[in-house]
């Protein structure tokens, strides 16, 4: 348990960097819940033999699962239903099946006219994710197949169907598979009814209200964390506009107009290795600052974990500020 609390603010941060990423309706404890869900697995998985250091591995196990759960929506968007039906194993068929709580007799009727089907309609493997629905040829060769194995494969008692049953079927079990496999998230600020103010989040337990989660959301949005971040900003901008112009010119170039370093080096006239060495050394400068604002303000130790996770954190910062700047140009 106490490990459990002490990794919940690792997740949080990441829960919060994907959440101003990406703009989507999905909220920080949106993606805080999809990443601590899996925290059991992550724990069993970590082997302090490799690395001493928990958070940051945690860290990178959070983001692999949040960007696993971001691409497995996008293709249940770009996948048709056809599609879906040819990229499904037996094993994850049947597992769908029951989850839609289909009986036995009904799952082996379904698994019969999916393999039917794989066996009869190829489709263009090229545009695999966009196969159309089957002609009625196809229809018809995929029906009078079932029928045939069904007298081997299935009871006595199960009837000839026909086309628009077994495609019926076929669409029954894309949907439960979908379902399954790709469950709707739904936001925890979404309204329980549309028109009213009331969120899921609303009804929660009390105990879930206080939990390590809404005391770090709480912590963030008070008075004190604002003036750090802004104590930050002002720290790094003035280190920013201390440097020499070339390396300021540097920074323009590489995070503002988003040149590559053979890129800038071509227009500086100068080697590239040049380039990337100053890049190296004025980063070198700006984590020197920021780690010794830390210590100060936040009375964090340099250890080698924290330092990859202030690297991170300037890199981020970085490309916010002068992403910010050029929108602001623009």
């Amino acid at each position: 348990a106490h490990i459990s609390a002490y990794l919940q603010e690792t997740c949080y941060w990441t829960a919060r960097k994907f959440a101003l990423n990406f703009s989507n309706s999905s909220s920080i404890a949106d993606y805080f819940q999809i990443a601590i869900a899996r925290l059991d697995k992550i724990l069993k998985s970590f082997n302090p033999q490799y690395s001493s250091y928990l958070k940051s591995y945690a860290e990178l196990a959070f983001e692999r699962i949040i960007k696993d759960e971001l691409r497995l929506r996008r293709q249940t968007h770009i996948c048709s239903d056809w599609a879906l039906l040819h990229k499904l194993s037996r094993k994850r068929l049947i597992n769908s099946l029951q989850n839609m709580g289909f009986n036995t007799q009904t799952i082996n009727c379904y698994t019969l006219a999916w393999e039917c089907f794989q066996e009869l309609y190829t489709g263009n493997n090229a545009k695999i994710r966009q196969l159309t629905k089957p002609d009625a040829e196809t229809w018809e060769a995929i029906t009078n197949l079932y029928n045939v194995e069904r007298l081997s494969r299935l009871s006595s008692s199960t009837p000839a169907i026909n086309q628009q049953t077994i495609e019926q079927w076929l669409l029954s079990a894309a949907k439960a598979a979908r379902t399954f496999l790709y469950p709707k998230f739904i936001s925890a600020d979404a309204s329980l009814k549309e028109g009213e103010d009331d969120s899921f989040l609303d009804i929660l337990s009390k105990d879930a209200q206080d939990s390590v989660l809404a005391e770090i959301i709480e912590q963030e949005e008070t008075a004190n964390i604002q003036n750090q971040q802004t104590q930050l900003n002002q720290v790094l901008k003035q280190a920013i506009n201390s440097l020499e112009a070339e390396s300021q010119q540097l920074l323009q170039l590489y995070y503002v107009q988003q040149l590559t370093q053979k890129e800038i080096a071509a227009q500086l006239e100068m080697k590239q290795y040049t380039v990337s060495r100053r890049l190296h050394k004025i980063k070198k400068s700006l984590l020197l600052t920021l780690t010794k604002w830390s210590q100060k303000t936040l009375h964090i130790s340099p250890k080698p974990d924290v330092l990859d996770a202030i690297n991170k954190s300037l890199e981020e910062w970085l490309k916010f500020y002068y992403g910010h700047a050029n929108t602001v140009k623009k």
